[in-house]
């Protein structure tokens, strides 16, 4: 995984409720093991119409709004477990998720797969969306270390809470078998005074 500290990037105002992840990903394009290409079909039912043309009233497809940043609405990620959601949305470039609530297999995925989930209040987000919506050129920070969002050049922020074993790992772009491997002394020289 890449290493995650600090981000600024601006950011894409998704503000549906309730995406579950049969709609970042439709379950007809989870066929391919590898985890490239997924970006492509990520929110493909909402992004293009049947005749495969871009639908130009989705937010993806705006111009105005790029980012490596998506500020969704509440309840992000609930239905089925596929770590294929993770994938699409990090492949299509996403390095943070911001909503009110995730569900909580998404949320691990997301961790597990360099993807940083910010859950926030419901105001918060709220005031979010509505900023980025009337400014697009929004810029947020994202300062992992001290677990704070803020709009850029303002007062506006809000603490976020993570697991410290995940943001460990994120901060020094570990997986879970590079953090054993991180502590391979230290293993070692408990099992010798163990014998």
């Amino acid at each position: 995984m890449e290493k995650f500290k600090k981000i600024q990037s601006t950011a894409i105002p998704l503000t549906i409720e309730n995406v579950d992840t049969d709609q970042i990903i439709p379950a007809r394009f989870l066929k391919a093991t590898d985890r490239n290409g997924f970006g492509d079909n990520v929110f493909r039912d909402w992004r293009f119409n049947k005749d495969n043309s871009k639908n130009e009233d989705f937010v993806l497809n705006n111009p105005k709004y790029s980012g490596s940043i998506l500020v969704a609405g509440d309840n992000f990620g609930c239905g089925s477990s596929r770590e294929h959601a993770t994938w699409a949305l990090s492949d299509y470039g996403l390095k943070v998720i911001v909503s009110s609530f995730f569900a909580d297999i998404f949320k691990g995925n997301a961790l597990n797969n360099g993807l940083l989930p910010i859950q926030v209040s419901p105001d918060f987000l709220n005031a979010l969306l509505g900023e980025i919506t009337k400014q697009p050129e929004t810029k947020l920070e994202v300062d992992l270390e001290k677990q704070i969002i803020s709009v850029v050049g303002t007062s506006f922020s809000s603490t976020f809470d993570i697991d410290a074993y995940k943001k460990t790992c994120m901060i020094k772009g570990y997986d879970d078998i590079d953090y054993l491997l991180s502590k391979k002394n230290e293993i070692e020289q408990f099992e010798n005074t163990t014998k």
